[in-house]
């Protein structure tokens, strides 16, 4: 695993706030937790601030680090120890993960990066000069059985041909992510 920094700070916003509805779930989550225990919330918040953003940028972790009562460090410590969250922009239409583990190399994820290099970018943690597409190799996804998988968003793609995953990509970008089926 590599080193996991924020985006550049030419790509970073100068604040964050919540959407009125995600400000209703965030003080749902702080609830959750015993009094005294409210920063435990930051997972969960963080993952709403990327749904809401696409990213988790820096002005979304201070925001949620003074909006749990805790040293803005021990919220960047978290943001950038857990894989889940988007440190930099990813595409607008799709952020494919490609399950790089060996269960998914041995069954051809290469041929599936290979793809994302030609169709997204050469490098993962890009976008495609229209922003809507960006890929990056991840560790296992969960689904070994059905190996090589990817995921986009929170929905697998199993029992991947490198020609499928050119279709997939092709749906994306053409607008039409949601007429694609997840699964194996």
């Amino acid at each position: 695993m590599s080193v996991r920094r924020l985006a550049d700070a030419s790509v970073q916003p100068a604040s964050f706030a919540f959407n009125r509805a995600n400000t209703a779930a965030a003080k749902q989550w702080i609830k959750k937790y015993p009094k005294g225990r409210e920063q435990s919330a930051i997972i969960p918040l963080l993952m709403l601030a990327q749904e809401q953003e696409g990213w988790v940028t820096k002005a979304a972790i201070e925001t949620i680090s003074d909006m749990l009562g805790m040293p803005r460090i021990r919220g960047l410590e978290v943001a950038t120890f857990y894989t889940q969250y988007q440190l930099n922009p990813v595409g607008t239409r799709a952020h494919i993960q490609v399950c790089g583990t060996t269960p998914c190399m041995l069954r051809g994820s290469e041929g599936l990066m290979d793809v994302c290099r030609s169709k997204i970018h050469h490098d993962q943690f890009h976008t495609n000069d229209k922003g809507t597409l960006s890929w990056e190799e991840v560790e296992c996804l969960g689904a070994c059985v059905n190996a090589p998988m990817v995921m986009i968003f929170k929905d697998t793609f199993e029992d991947l041909t490198p020609e499928r995953l050119a279709e997939i990509i092709d749906l994306y970008e053409g607008g039409k992510g949601a007429s694609v089926t997840p699964g194996p």
